[in-house]
């Protein structure tokens, strides 16, 4: 008899008696009995007898192994074809002409040239594509060169042809001309804390964030800049500890991640996880919030329809009941496998997605009520920090040692 094992996806025929009596079976049942006699004929010479002899063992070398191939074909065919119709990933990799080590950071596109973007990372990666995406290549600007550092930019944005992009040390570069040229804007030495984020908001303005929680707004090219808080975070907590803040004097006066709304809200995340602060334009400074979940914090963000998403330490991911500012959550379970999911990206109102340790990946299509897993990423050692979703047909996932996977639908 014969057994039949699974191997990669495909069937394999294991026989169970030795190779020389299969070959007798199957001589015997799928060999014609025509075929398996020749038919009688003159005594031949010795020489015309051993011809004869090897002739009559290769054509039933033949016959054996057609008959073996179309035993198998007939219990492999299926199985393919059921493989060939398997629903492939909406995730490809892109491969970066990068050291090893880069963490990639952030990524934008210029509006007027859909097709032109930028992606930034550690290790002063500068990275430019003039095709949607799909290959990318270094691109070197001379004013951020002139001095001994090795720049980790942490942010762009564009608007228009007009594009911003900050880094750390502590570095503003401003294109007018969609990014065929940098040119360098100078900065004060006394700005508080690290630049952490830059939102173009319209012609020479822009919107800038420091990990300390200071605002700043320009429209004259970065030439000058306004605060658009009154004060501090850190002066904000001394404030309201006495309020019911709940680890307000743990803070150490940083931000660990901070996102902006569309319409210009902020939400941060202080650097210990144990509460979140946020902002709407016009307030004089943030309003700090107790966590509604046992764990901490690891980054919270804006829905698609005006809701926050919070993320906690160990792969927990929760959404506010409604739209707006609120500190009233509750708990979506995940296949995070234990490992923390790092970011969510809203591709519309029902489609996002989510990344995190160890190549997880997670997408829902219900507005997050539920979320499955995409093991696109499963056999890429690398974490995800960040789903960037330009539009609903172009999206990107990035990662640590330079890992960069494209939307491809």
């Amino acid at each position: 008899m014969a057994s039949l094992q699974l191997c990669d996806g495909y069937l394999l025929f294991k026989p169970s008696v030795s190779p020389r009596l299969l070959s007798q079976r199957i001589s015997h049942r799928l060999i014609p009995k025509a075929s398996a006699s020749p038919p009688p004929s003159p005594s031949p010479s010795p020489s015309s007898s051993s011809s004869s002899s090897l002739s009559f063992s290769r054509r039933e070398l033949l016959y054996q192994s057609a008959a073996v191939s179309l035993s198998l074909s007939s219990i492999v065919g299926p199985v393919k074809e059921a493989k060939a119709d398997e629903q492939l990933s909406e995730w490809e990799r892109v491969f970066l002409p990068i050291d090893p080590g880069v963490v990639l950071l952030d990524i934008a596109f210029v509006p007027d040239e859909p097709s032109r973007g930028f992606l930034l990372g550690t290790r002063q990666t500068l990275l430019e594509t003039k095709d949607g995406g799909n290959t990318w290549n270094p691109r070197s600007i001379p004013s951020a060169e002139e001095e001994d550092f090795n720049y980790r930019f942490n942010s762009i944005s564009f608007k228009g042809k007009q594009g911003w992009i900050i880094g750390k040390p502590a570095i503003l570069l401003y294109t007018a001309d969609a990014g065929e040229n940098w040119d360098r804007i100078p900065l004060s030495s006394q700005l508080p804390g690290d630049m952490v984020f830059i939102k173009a908001t319209g012609d020479k303005s822009a919107e800038m964030v420091t990990d300390e929680g200071a605002i700043y707004v320009t429209s004259n090219r970065g030439y000058n800049w306004k605060a658009a808080i009154q004060e501090t975070v850190s002066a904000t907590l001394n404030r309201t500890v006495s309020s019911g803040i709940s680890g307000a004097s743990y803070y150490t006066g940083t931000f660990s991640a901070v996102n902006r709304s569309p319409d210009g809200r902020y939400v941060a995340v202080s650097s210990r996880g144990n509460f979140f602060l946020t902002w709407e334009p016009g307030q004089p400074y943030w309003q700090p919030h107790n966590r509604a979940v046992a764990r901490r914090i690891q980054n919270m963000g804006w829905r698609a329809d005006g809701g926050l998403w919070l993320l906690v330490r160990g792969g927990g991911l929760y959404l506010s009941k409604g739209t707006g500012i609120t500190e009233d959550f509750e708990e979506v379970p995940v296949q995070s496998r234990g490992f923390g999911i790092l970011d969510v990206g809203y591709r519309s109102e029902e489609e996002a997605w989510a990344a995190g340790g160890s190549g997880i990946l997670l997408r829902t299509r219900n507005g997050g009520k539920s979320w499955n897993r995409d093991k696109a990423a499963d056999n890429i050692a690398a974490n995800l920090y960040a789903v960037k979703f330009v539009d609903d047909k172009k999206g990107f996932v990035l990662g640590n040692d330079g890992v960069l996977l494209r939307y491809v639908g």
